[in-house]
């Protein structure tokens, strides 16, 4: 054993590799395995840093459900229906707008359109209502007349509203009138001129004793009117229909408030 031992000595002596300039073949330095670790442990706590300050509507993201995603790739049937009766309503009503400039088919028939369209206005119905309210002397006149200004007065301020509230512009960019600003009547739906003309003609049918080709007129009078906006390109197909729906709910609406006589008279001494 003792002579064994200093024969290892000397062949570690006598080892080439055990020389200093090849230590750092055999053994690995512990600087460079320091700073392995260190680099290991820094983009380990750069990662965790980038997961914690992350977009939390990406983290939302992506714990979203399966059914979710889904939901959102494919809507519903209901919205699907909708968007094609919207797209068929504004191409139809495009086709429809034959007046709606002077280079359009039927471009030189505008002018008589429009004036088909002011015959449902609401400034010369109330016009004309007051002047027949002074001329009346009847009270039942009066009392039917009233009720009328009513009536009017109500179809702009609801038709305003409702405008106001769904803000929707019609097939074409055309820009209202006079008559239109003073009845704030300046968006597509629901059509003012259709409500309006539903309106009057039920009114008018329900309190006059009118003979029967004069109610055929009457109704087709009313059909014309709210067309016509159609045509001039100013309301879509959709506007002017909901348009008549809204005029005889209105109508339905003074039925229910109707003045009596004595109201009327009393509102007519105050005037």
């Amino acid at each position: 054993m003792p002579a064994s031992q200093p024969r290892s000595r000397a062949r570690d002596r006598n080892n080439v590799l055990n020389r200093a300039e090849f230590l750092s073949l055999n053994q690995p330095l512990k600087g460079n395995q320091e700073s392995r670790s260190s680099g290991r442990k820094q983009s380990g706590q750069a990662g965790a840093a980038g997961a914690q300050h992350s977009n939390p509507k990406e983290r939302r993201q992506s714990q979203q459900l399966p059914e979710e995603d889904c939901m959102q790739l494919n809507p519903s049937f209901k919205g699907i229906a909708f968007s094609s009766l919207l797209a068929i309503d504004i191409c139809m009503s495009k086709r429809l707008g034959v007046c709606a400039n002077r280079a359009s088919s039927w471009g030189g028939a505008r002018s008589m359109i429009n004036l088909l369209g002011i015959t449902g206005h609401g400034i010369p119905w109330i016009a004309g209502t007051l002047i027949c309210l002074v001329k009346s002397s009847t009270l039942a006149g009066q009392e039917v007349l009233m009720n009328l200004l009513l009536a009017l007065l109500l179809d702009i301020m609801i038709v305003a509203g409702l405008q106001k509230l769904a803000k929707r512009k019609g097939p074409y960019d055309i820009h209202p009138g006079l008559l239109d600003y003073l009845t704030m009547d300046t968006y597509a739906f629901p059509a003012g001129h259709a409500s309006r003309a539903a309106m009057l003609s039920k009114f008018f049918l329900n309190h006059l004793v009118l003979a029967i080709p004069l109610r055929i007129l009457l109704v087709l009078w009313a059909l014309c009117v709210g067309f016509s906006r159609v045509m001039i390109g100013r309301h879509h197909i959709t506007d002017v229909l909901s348009g008549f729906v809204f005029g005889y709910l209105q109508f339905r609406l003074v039925e229910l408030i109707w003045m009596s006589s004595n109201t009327c008279q009393m509102l007519i001494s105050i005037w």
